[in-house]
């Protein structure tokens, strides 16, 4: 790996990850598939490892290291072929758990942090709505307060864990009449009387639970509001630039496993006499895939550094989103096309794959709105300031 990012210590923690996941999941992975239910005791390994804590600070369970650990997990998570679990793993611990660590008071962060960290409590962040999509500031969502609870009404879907987690990080509007300047966002339980939650029958990312999540009349007490009220747009804006990035280090490493093993097979297929690999169309073709596959994991690995130096590189992680996943759906798309129709057969791993990084340029902003975001920082100069 490049000595630019990752030291001898990053280095020996993939090797560790990289063994634990190929003894502890992969070997779970086709019934998880299956079922689409993620066993809890694969959550407490992962806690018992670390590995939900590398981004929380060591008071409350984690492990506080540099977000090239991150990246490793990310990229080593894509290399089990299961983007489903990945999903589950990511969101409990970029998604819910991010927005635990940075709005979350002491008491908050004791009660649902540090369980988090240590695998004992899973959690789901539950933002989009059926009617919104990524129209974030149109959520119909409300949380009404009275007295010295909050009352929520409303529904959320395409929440990845949002059927078995323990917890939901949730965004509301607490004045809807200010649109985005209104929503706030709370932390509950996920036994609180009027919550229900419906599992969503996906193309892909099949092991993971994605829900459709109802709120009728659902009463919390006013300390579950994490940070303050009618802040909550601009805490998800900015936690937008990490999220998009993950999605973008999750294609580029899905599609640099999807080129190794395509490889792999290309050098082993054998046609007219001699293996696929000499073919120069497919060799040529190849080097597109392989090249566009490099510029974008290099790209990512550079705003990887800026953001963990504290910038605020929304704009480079709104392209690396866009790019990657667009990147990594066309070279899945070729490598299954190598494999002929192998490719095309569930024993082999592109058919999953492919099915799996479909999601790649819709799921956390569609590429659609991305290039809006992107034109309106390029073309309108907009400029987009962190909240905290």
């Amino acid at each position: 790996m490049s000595k630019l990012y990752f030291t001898e210590e990053h280095n020996l923690f993939r090797e560790s990850l990289r063994d634990f996941l190929n003894k502890e999941v992969v070997p779970h992975i086709d019934k998880w598939e299956e079922t689409g239910h993620i066993e809890r005791f694969i959550w407490k390994k992962f806690g018992d490892m670390g590995y939900f804590g590398l981004a929380t600070p060591e008071a409350y369970g984690g492990l506080d290291l540099d977000l090239f650990y991150t990246v490793i997990f990310l990229e080593e998570m894509q290399r089990i072929n299961s983007g489903g679990f990945a999903a589950a793993m990511w969101a409990h611990a970029y998604l819910a758990m991010t927005h635990l660590n940075k709005e979350g008071n002491h008491e908050q962060k004791e009660k649902y942090l540090t369980p988090s960290a240590l695998g004992d409590a899973i959690g789901c962040l539950c933002i989009t709505e059926p009617f919104g999509g990524s129209d974030v500031a149109g959520m119909r969502t409300t949380a009404i307060k009275k007295g010295d609870t909050y009352v929520i009404n409303g529904s959320k879907t395409f929440i990845t864990n949002g059927v078995y987690s323990d917890y939901l990080v949730v965004a509301a509007k607490t004045n809807p009449e200010l649109g985005n300047k209104g929503i706030s966002i709370f932390v509950m339980d996920r036994d609180t009387p009027g919550i229900s939650a419906s599992k969503l029958d996906k193309l892909g990312w099949r092991a993971s639970d994605t829900g459709e999540i109802a709120f009728d009349n659902v009463e919390i007490p006013a300390s579950n509001l994490m940070g303050k009220e009618n802040q909550g747009f601009p805490y998800i804006m900015q936690h937008f630039a990490l999220e998009r990035l993950i999605m973008g280090v999750n294609a580029h490493a899905r599609a640099e496993y999807a080129l190794e093993y395509a490889k792999q097979y290309m050098s082993e297929r054998t046609a007219f006499g001699r293996t696929i690999d000499k073919f120069q169309a497919l060799r040529h073709t190849y080097a597109d895939c392989e090249t566009q596959m490099e510029i974008c994991k290099q790209f990512n690995y550079y705003v990887a550094k800026r953001l963990d130096m504290g910038e605020y590189v929304v704009k480079e992680a709104t392209m690396s989103k866009l790019q990657s996943t667009k990147m990594a759906d066309d070279v899945i798309y070729q490598c299954l096309q190598f494999l002929g129709g192998y490719g095309y057969m569930e024993e082999y791993p592109l058919a999953r794959m492919s099915r799996d990084s479909r999601l790649g340029p819709i799921g956390g902003g569609t590429s659609e709105i991305l290039k809006e975001i992107i034109a309106k920082m390029v073309i309108d100069n907009k400029d987009y300031k962190p909240s905290t």
